[in-house]
Order: structure tokens, then sequence, then C-alpha cells
């Protein structure tokens, strides 16, 4: 029994379509360039860790409709044994401000030079420790 061509294509073309990574939501981002400057981070207390080995994503400003507004740090657990959080931050590049999102990996890599507190301070590469609560 011979399938038909147009039936072959078309399943070659459905496993095609299935099987190739797709980006998902998370991954995709739009750079949008803003020409106004982030406000300055604020200062506030962090909260006591909930539980061992969690790591401390600072808050970061982000740009909405209605500009810039906060959001605020997280105790978060890494997605693995021995990652590291480096933070996201607005960098000026082409005649505007641009998001560089943070990411989870081995080490912390650049973060602006932006002095996050509790942990990311300096010239933005310091690498945080777990906190293990009280």
């Amino acid at each position: 029994m011979q399938i038909p061509i147009r039936v072959a294509l078309a399943a070659f073309v459905f496993i095609a379509l299935t099987a190739a990574p797709m980006p998902s939501p998370a991954q995709v981002s739009v750079g949008i360039g803003v020409t106004i400057a982030p406000p300055v981070i604020p200062v506030y207390a962090q909260p006591p860790c909930p539980t061992a080995n969690y790591l401390w994503e600072p808050g970061y400003w982000a740009w909405g409709p209605g500009g810039y507004y906060w959001v605020p740090g997280t105790w978060v657990a890494a997605p693995a044994l021995g990652m590291l959080w480096t933070p996201g931050y607005w960098g000026w590049g082409s005649n505007a401000y641009y998001w560089h999102r943070g990411y989870w990996g081995r080490s912390v890599g650049f973060y602006g030079g932006i002095n996050y507190g509790f942990g990311y301070f300096g010239d933005g590469t310091e690498i945080p420790s777990a906190t293990t609560p009280p």
C-alpha cells in the first residue's frame, strides 16, 4: 500500500513544526527604548528569608503604558543547585534606555553597575550568597 504524496508531505510538515523548538512567551522580548531615565532604586527593608537556600531577586523599575512602575524584590529558590541570579538593569544605548533582563546562571554576570543592596553592590558583578533564615 502506498501513501499518497500529499498525505506524506502533510505528515512531514506536521512533525517538523511540532518537533521544532518554539520560544516560550517568557523567552520573547521586545526591545522598547525609553528616553526617560528610570528612577533611583528605592531604599526598602528586605523581608526575612522564608526558608534555607533562597536567593534575593532585587526589585526593579519596569516600563508600562503609564511610565515606570516598581516591581518589588522577592526571595526565590534557584532552578538548580549552584545557580545564581543576575539582576536585570536599564542600560543606555542608541539614544534610549533599554531593559536588560535578569537571568539564572552558574555565575553572576554584569547587572549595570547598580547597587541593588542585599548582596548586589559595587560594580554589578557581586556573588550573593544563599541566605539561611534565623
